[in-house]
This record gives structure tokens, C-alpha cells and sequence, in this order.
């Protein structure tokens, strides 16, 4: 949730909404993913640039991650960065 009104921006905050453990474990994922994941990686520096907040960088790393996975389960295919940089 952004707080934000004109030229105003307040803190962040994560949704208090879904699984506490899911949001804890992906928590964790989008860290660690953000420093070793190239397609991450990419995501978090274009966030970076346009100066989001830390917490809004790490919730859409975790969002990409749950993308990821989706694709990967559904195409049955193993993971390949540079399908998932081109898409």
C-alpha cells in the first residue's frame, strides 16, 4: 500500500492480506533474488531508477518470482533467463 497525495509520498507498507508464512517465505525469496537472479536483478535496478522504496522493490521482486514459477510450472520447461528477460 503507497501513501501518497500530490507531491507527497508516505512509507510503504506490505498488505497484511494472504498467508503469513507465504509472505514471509517470498519475503525472503525476493531478497535473495534481487542480488542473484539476473531477471530480478533487471527489475530491481528499473525500480531503483524511478526511485521506489526498498519494500516496493523487494514485493514486486516476489511478484516476479511468483510469475516465474508459474510459467515454468505450466510450460513444464526448466528455467531460462533470457526467455524470461526477453518477455
Amino acid at each position: 500500500m503507497i501513501h501518497q497525495s500530490g507531491e507527497k509520498i508516505g512509507q510503504s507498507t506490505i498488505s497484511r492480506t494472504g498467508a503469513p508464512r507465504l509472505r514471509a517465505g517470498l519475503w525472503m525469496s525476493g531478497t535473495v533474488s534481487i542480488r542473484h537472479n539476473p531477471v530480478v536483478q533487471a527489475l530491481a535496478e528499473r525500480l531503483s531508477n524511478r526511485r521506489k522504496a526498498y519494500k516496493q522493490i523487494v514485493c514486486a521482486a516476489m511478484r516476479k518470482l511468483l510469475h516465474l514459477v508459474y510459467g515454468v510450472v505450466k510450460s513444464g520447461k526448466p528455467f531460462d533467463p533470457q526467455i524470461a528477460l526477453v518477455g
